[in-house]
């Protein structure tokens, strides 16, 4: 006998729920003939894959190895069914994609446009600050995703997007500014900001700590948070002013808050498409791509 895919498919399932019985619920098989296979890759391969730690199974170290080889393989080959099927099919199924909310108004402009060219395509969003959206690519939970920079891996192929300036975003009722639209930084030195903050790594918090120390002003900091969204809303209940990339302000309807214009400031915000490098995207994905192109880098 030869280990095949169906039974490294049965293997990752029962090592990603280290209980038999979950995994072939999950599997929707019988109890036995899921055990019998995992017994026939054992005899297969002459070694032991899992050992039992009470009621939960654990990988030796064999079946470490095997659990990550098997995921390679499996995914190669699901993607080349892709691939295959969109020879013959042409575009149609379900794309992945992610954005960061600051980014949104880019993938919501392309998708109104993209959906008139191919109906046929369904989607399944994913939302997250950059770090969260690497590694949702680097699993193939989604095939690409529109980030801020910057990033900290070279996995990536990069389209980057225009740069844009930074804006305050304060409430209405707030009397900061001597002018109607714009702010200088002396402005803010006491007014409490609630900045982007990503999960993991270097991003939008620190390019605008940095501008502010630049400027010879210690920023009153008193939020921190990764969701773009939050932020304008307690900025709306006039619990702080944040400073996001103008484009954000697109993708959100906005109530009892006002923007303005950084005076003076030396920081644009910058912004791309990302997909993991050698590996097979689908037609559907190299279109969007093309479209966010044709959309937003001219020059």
């Amino acid at each position: 006998m030869i280990v095949d895919l169906k039974q490294l498919r049965y293997f990752r399932t029962v090592a990603e729920e280290k209980q038999v019985t979950k995994a072939a619920k999950k599997l929707h098989m019988a109890q036995p003939p899921l055990s019998q296979q995992i017994k026939l890759m054992e005899e297969e391969l002459n070694l032991k894959l899992f050992d039992r730690q009470g009621r939960k199974l654990e990988l030796t170290k064999a079946g470490e190895i095997l659990f990550e080889k098997a995921a390679r393989l499996l995914t190669e080959f699901d993607e080349t069914l892709i691939e295959v099927r969109e020879i013959s099919e042409g575009m149609r199924g379900k794309m992945h994609i992610g954005s960061t909310k600051s980014c949104f108004s880019y993938l919501s402009a392309a998708l109104n446009l993209f959906k008139t060219q191919h109906p046929n395509i369904t989607y399944q969003l994913r939302e997250g600050d950059t770090y969260f959206l690497e590694e949702c690519i680097k699993n193939r939970e989604i095939e690409l995703a529109i980030v801020r920079m910057p990033m900290h891996s070279d996995e990536f192929n990069v389209l980057k997007l225009p740069s844009e300036p930074y804006v305050l975003v304060a409430p209405e009722s707030w009397n900061i500014s001597s002018y109607d639209d714009a702010v200088e930084f002396e402005d803010l030195r006491d007014v409490p900001l609630m900045l982007l903050h990503r999960i993991s790594g270097r991003g939008q918090f620190e390019l605008i700590v940095d501008e502010f120390r630049d400027h010879g002003i210690e920023p009153n900091v008193t939020c921190e948070c990764p969701d773009a969204t939050m932020l304008l809303s307690l900025v709306a209940s006039g619990v702080g002013a944040t400073i996001v990339p103008e484009s954000t302000l697109k993708a959100f309807a906005l109530h009892h808050t006002k923007s303005y214009q950084l005076t003076g400031a030396n920081i644009k915000a910058e912004s791309a498409v990302i997909w993991q490098k050698e590996r097979y995207l689908t037609k559907a994905s190299q279109r969007l791509i093309k479209t966010l192109e044709d959309q937003f880098c001219y020059v």
